[in-house]
């Protein structure tokens, strides 16, 4: 197939099995430069315009020709119905970090929903992590975590922090959160301010109507 062969960050693969092939999508590797939109002669690859697309686990961002993934409901009880206060810190993506900047914006104001920001990780109830996290980086966000009260949760917002993006297996151990817990994980490159408000309700257990 020739799409696959063209996806910088391996983010298709194929799989033989007994029916037939696997064709699998890690959407926690893709960035979104629609090379293999492009690549598909058969237009079975199509943009996906949806913005809901963040889940509590790893194995949920990948999609495959067998079966849909199984959108995440939230999960009660939960002590951050109502607000959450967030410490984010950036590893090295400048553009997720100006998605997380427009999403408190009047347009999409993400202050309405309880949401808001703060200057110190001994305020936050959450670590909301942008970048590819570098070996220069690892240990202070370590600290970082470490200096949140309990119960405290981990976003890993864009592709870079999920699994490295295009820097993934670099000399500088840019492969994403590594040594973490990570609650949240919202796919893109750079997620849309949507995407990034619909991960942060999703940690605080909202119901995403």
């Amino acid at each position: 197939m020739r799409c696959v062969g063209v996806c910088p960050t391996q983010a298709i693969s194929i799989e033989a099995d007994t029916d037939g092939a696997v064709v699998k999508l890690d959407r926690g590797k893709c960035i979104g430069c629609n090379a293999c939109v492009s690549a598909c002669s058969t237009a079975t690859i199509t943009r996906d315009l949806s913005t809901r697309i963040a889940s509590r686990t790893r194995e949920g961002l990948v999609l495959t020709n067998r079966h849909a993934a199984t959108p995440d409901q939230p999960s009660a009880p939960s002590p951050f119905l109502r607000s959450l206060q967030i410490r984010e810190v950036s590893t090295g993506d400048n553009s997720v970090d100006q998605e997380v900047n427009a999403s408190t914006n009047p347009i999409f104001d993400i202050s309405r929903f309880g949401i808001s920001f703060v200057a110190s990780p001994r305020f936050a109830d959450a670590l909301l992590v942008t970048g590819p996290v570098g070996n220069a980086m690892q240990e202070p966000l370590l600290r970082c975590y470490e200096a949140m009260a309990e119960p405290r949760l981990v976003i890993a917002a864009g592709t870079d922090a999920i699994s490295g993006g295009l820097h993934r297996g670099g000399c500088a151990g840019t492969n994403g959160i590594c040594d973490l817990p990570v609650d949240i994980y919202i796919p893109g490159a750079p997620p849309h301010p949507w995407s990034i408000i619909h991960g942060i309700m999703l940690a605080m257990g909202r119901k995403i109507e």
